[in-house]
């Protein structure tokens, strides 16, 4: 009675059919690596089963399934901080603190108020009241009789005073325009940064994924050819 040839394991030092036999230095990169990580003093030159070999593919195959989630986690991550990042930086556009002086204020509100229907009826008002007081009233003998020279006085200062008061509101809304300009190319540059970054992410994702997918249909085309050589061995 002939007994089968065997060989011991050296991961776990039990006995096994030749036909198990899988040789340390035949084995793929990747997962002999992961043999070291568990066997750190791994012998090269001997031989673990294809059971254990299997056991280790396994877990390759469900190691790389993992990390792929978890790096489509923290790209949509990354994608979420940059957005936070966007809207911070947009509402510093709105909520810009008012570093302006007296003067400037007084003179913007000056031109929002010359600008406005309400300068306007009470500009109207002003004038019939002051003429029907003259004429109607004081019946032209009071303090400006027709042609109110000065009422036209009154109106000159007025025209010669709100003309620089709105030039200066609008050297002012220029300023702003600028700054608004500014930091709109600065979020426009920020996010163009951000698409390119994650491009390349993206990029670098696929073509990973395309290598350990390769890795992947490797280690089971091993498995599938171990599993035919087993079965041929039993017939």
């Amino acid at each position: 009675m002939s007994l089968k040839a065997t060989f011991k394991s050296t991961i776990s030092g039990l006995e096994a059919p030749e036909h198990d036999k899988v040789s340390c230095n035949s084995i793929r990169i990747p997962i002999l690596n992961l043999i070291k990580e568990d066997h750190p003093d791994l012998d090269m030159s001997k031989e673990i089963t294809v059971g254990e070999l299997n056991i280790y593919r396994e877990k390759y195959i469900s190691r790389f399934l993992k990390s792929e989630v978890g790096e489509l986690n923290d790209l949509h991550k990354n994608v979420l901080k940059a957005l936070a990042d966007d809207k911070s930086l947009v509402s510093k556009v709105e909520d810009e603190p008012d570093t302006r002086t007296f003067g400037q204020r007084l003179a913007d509100n000056v031109a929002d108020f010359g600008g406005s229907w309400t300068f306007i009826i009470w500009f109207f008002v002003v004038i019939i009241c002051w003429i029907a007081a003259n004429v109607f009233l004081l019946m032209n003998k009071g303090f400006d009789p027709y042609p109110f020279i000065l009422l036209n006085l009154i109106l000159s200062c007025l025209a010669s005073l709100q003309a620089p008061i709105i030039m200066m509101s609008q050297n002012r809304q220029e300023e702003k325009d600028r700054e608004r300009a500014r930091k709109d190319y600065m979020i426009n540059l920020k996010s163009e940064l951000e698409i390119r970054m994650l491009d390349d992410k993206l990029d670098h994702l696929l073509m990973q994924q395309q290598q350990e997918l390769i890795e992947i249909q490797k280690v089971q085309i091993e498995m599938m050819n171990d599993i035919l050589n087993r079965i041929e061995s039993r017939k």
